[in-house]
């Protein structure tokens, strides 16, 4: 079985910080890390290559060369082989020409059985890539997938999260996967993974590689117009309501129907 996992290098949160003038998020400076839903997908394939045989993991991302930071954390975790898709024509792409880009990628690796994305990378909270993957590569699709309970000869039996519970699905192979945070913990790097990761080679692809014109792939190919960013305003503190209690209740009733809530 061949498993594709979908990656990306986001800046760590604990340290954004958004360019006043501009808008936009400033990555000078800030550290970067393996975005968390995406290791939750790949800890996903590397517990069904512990459980199976024959399995082999691919990952694949796109970004600029320091992104071949996180294609190595993935080798250390366990995967077999890693994809940068690297040039500056990708650069300014949102989600349709990333989506674009990636599936191409993945039909050069090709033969592939089942493909993971995290369910949405934490820089921009979109969780629109994978599903426009799965419809570029025209394969059928579960998001919010938390656990699998069978892998059958052309499908695979997943929990598909909703919000008062589960649902279990028989999604017909090969399909694109997206995993939640409730899917898995992802196991930790070893000395030995980290020692073999630095041994083997990324191989990376640029728009030529992918039979990608600049008209394909970047900030040519998006459509997406942000107009402005910026970190929302602190929620204010909360409200005493004093009283007898049915001065309480008429009181909290009428603020419930002022926010529309009622």
């Amino acid at each position: 079985m061949k498993i594709i996992v979908c990656v990306k290098q986001v800046p760590d949160t604990t340290e954004i910080k958004i360019d006043p003038v501009k808008g936009t998020l400033m990555r000078d400076g800030v550290p970067s890390i393996l975005n968390p839903d995406d290791a939750n997908a790949l800890e996903a394939a590397l517990a069904l290559k512990d459980e199976m045989k024959d399995v082999k993991i691919h990952v694949i991302t796109m970004g600029p060369p320091q992104a071949s930071y996180a294609l190595r954390e993935c080798l250390a975790m366990g995967a077999d082989e890693a994809y940068l898709l690297s040039s500056r024509v990708f650069g300014g792409a949102d989600t349709c020409a990333t989506s674009t880009t990636i599936a191409e990628g993945i039909k050069k690796i090709g033969n592939y059985d089942l493909i993971f994305c995290g369910r949405q990378a934490i820089d921009g909270d979109t969780a629109q890539v994978g599903p426009q993957i799965a419809q570029r590569l025209e394969l059928p699709i579960a998001t919010y997938v938390q656990g699998i309970r069978e892998i059958r000869d052309d499908s695979i039996v997943i929990d598909r999260q909703l919000e008062d519970g589960y649902e279990v699905l028989d999604v017909q192979r090969p399909c694109v996967l997206t995993a939640v945070k409730e899917f898995n913990v992802p196991r930790y790097m070893t000395v030995l993974g980290i020692e073999n990761a630095y041994r083997k080679n990324i191989t990376v692809w640029d728009e030529n590689d992918l039979n990608l014109s600049a008209e394909d792939c970047g900030i040519n190919a998006s459509p997406t117009k942000v107009m402005k960013s910026f970190t929302p305003p602190p929620k204010s503190g909360g409200e005493m309501i004093e009283g007898s209690v049915s001065e309480m209740a008429n009181t909290l009733v009428q603020k419930l129907k002022e926010k529309h809530f009622l």
